[in-house]
């Protein structure tokens, strides 16, 4: 079984809360094609993808499952990850419960995601 097969389930279970803008093939067709980047972990997994602004470069953590306690353990190396790729910083989004959760980490909210669904 490779990585991708491995965190399926904590994949899809990050998409469930996505809105329904992607399905689980999507993100591994991403994560083949180079545009993002599976990390796994032994309990977890994250995924992201750089997003380059005319001003800026960031890493963007599109989904994290999995053991919170473990996703919160790999903030260094994420971190590290995203200088390397000429990053100036991270972004994510996600429930209201990462906002607590990232805090110590010296993460803050920046802005509201409203949706009108018809």
């Amino acid at each position: 079984m490779n990585e991708l097969e491995r965190c399926k389930g904590w994949i899809e279970s990050a998409l469930e809360y996505g809105g329904g803008t992607h399905l689980y093939e999507d993100i591994v067709k991403s994560i083949l094609a180079g545009e993002m980047q599976l990390w796994p972990a032994k309990d977890s997994c994250l995924v992201t993808e750089i997003t380059v602004y005319p001003q800026k470069k960031v890493l963007h953590v599109f989904l994290g499952g999995g053991d919170l306690e473990e996703i919160l353990g790999m903030h260094p190396s994420v971190v590290q990850w995203a200088i390397s790729q000429g990053c100036e910083s991270l972004t994510m989004t996600g429930r209201k419960g990462w906002v607590k959760a990232l805090k110590n980490d010296g993460w803050q909210a920046q802005l509201v995601l409203l949706e009108k669904r018809f």
